[in-house]
């Protein structure tokens, strides 16, 4: 038995059920695009459609299964339906998690910008370094001393 449980948004699928009320419901579940104040879905509204888009992958292929397990043999016209709206969500399922890596990977060189501390962390290490190599210089000259006397 397959079962997927969608917390976020309450949905609940069981591919082994013959439900069809339930298959209904759930075949009537439209994809929201909300958008924000400048009209741009954000990326968090954007992976919640792409999780809707599995739900229904997941919808179509147990269609499928049932179809496939139809005693009076499946319909080919149902299956190629369902197969290619299962490969056209893939691809765009694929696409729009390809563009969400991308995003949340780009470089932003002046976002959040962290400059100042860095410069003054390169700073102290240069200090370090310096006072190191006077600690040394100050040895060589404490064994020099007591080399002579």
């Amino acid at each position: 038995m397959c079962k997927f449980w969608n917390l976020g948004t309450g949905i609940a699928l069981d591919l082994k059920s013959n439900s069809t009320s339930l298959k209904h419901a759930l075949l009537s579940i439209s994809v929201p695009t909300s958008m924000d104040s400048q009209g741009q879905t954000t990326s968090l509204q954007r992976l919640q459609n792409v999780e809707k888009r599995i739900v229904r992958v997941l919808e179509l292929a147990g269609g499928v299964m049932d179809e496939l397990a139809n005693p009076t043999g499946p319909r080919k016209e149902y299956i190629n339906n369902h197969c290619g709206e299962f490969m056209k969500l893939i691809k765009d399922i694929q696409g729009t998690l390809r563009d969400e890596i991308k995003s949340a990977c780009e470089y932003r060189p002046f976002e959040k910008c962290d400059y100042s501390s860095r410069i003054s962390n390169e700073i102290c290490c240069k200090k370090l370094e310096y006072i190191l190599s006077q600690l040394d210089d100050m040895k060589q000259t404490i064994d020099e001393y007591h080399g002579t006397a």
